[in-house]
């Protein structure tokens, strides 16, 4: 199966009112192009599941400002002020979630699990309308998966195969993420042909891949 698709196509997948997962920490590990066509594409109303909302100038922060999201769940959002302007005049809702439980939803959704247990949050405003569950004699929320109509993704380096290496910290929540979509887009940093790549590098097996983005081509 050929997984190559153009940048045009890549972002036509994306439809108005999905809900896109981002990989990257602060914009680190981010498909800046893809991220870039979805901007001048316009698509809106979208609900966006990502650690952070990056810069007003970089990563899905352009998005942000353009308003494009009618949703963010996210860890934080201070290193972008408009987010916090567009979240307190109440022009785009944002669920802040701690990191780790933030992690866990999305690796539930792609494992195939009814949710996490996890006793972050108890006594504070994230327990609100969440069920509690006791084990144990010890109490917890239960905190359920996070899906998304599509992912896009950054990987330094992926074969045609759809497998990917990541570089240093470009693995954060790209990683998780490529499970718990219905399509699942990698950004190419580099694109090279299947068996290239060292099998114990590759972090993320291509199974997980539905299209590719050469994002290091010339015309990319």
């Amino acid at each position: 199966m050929d997984k190559l698709i153009s940048l045009e196509k890549a972002v036509s997948l994306v439809k108005d009112g999905d809900t896109v997962m981002v990989g990257g920490f602060m914009a680190n590990g981010t498909p800046e192009k893809l991220l870039d066509a979805l901007l001048a594409a316009g698509t809106k109303n979208l609900t966006l599941i990502c650690n952070d909302t990056a810069m007003p100038d970089k990563g899905v922060g352009k998005l942000v400002v353009n308003k494009q999201f009618r949703k963010i769940i996210a860890t934080h959002v201070g290193l972008n002020k408009e987010t916090g302007r567009q979240m307190s005049a109440g022009e785009t809702e944002v669920d802040l979630v701690p990191q780790g439980t933030l992690a866990e939803r999305i690796r539930a959704a792609g494992f195939g699990l009814g949710g996490i247990l996890t006793p972050t949050g108890l006594g504070t405003l994230v327990e609100e309308g969440k069920e509690k569950i006791t084990v144990d004699g010890k109490e917890y929320l239960l905190e359920k998966p996070l899906f998304a109509d599509v992912a896009l993704l950054y990987a330094r380096k992926v074969d045609k195969a759809g497998n990917m290496v990541y570089k240093g910290s470009e693995n954060n929540f790209n990683n998780v993420m490529a499970a718990a979509a219905k399509i699942t887009i990698v950004e190419a940093g580099e694109l090279v042909d299947a068996g290239e790549l060292d099998p114990n590098a590759v972090a993320t097996p291509g199974v997980f891949v539905t299209h590719i983005f050469d994002g290091g081509a010339s015309n990319g």
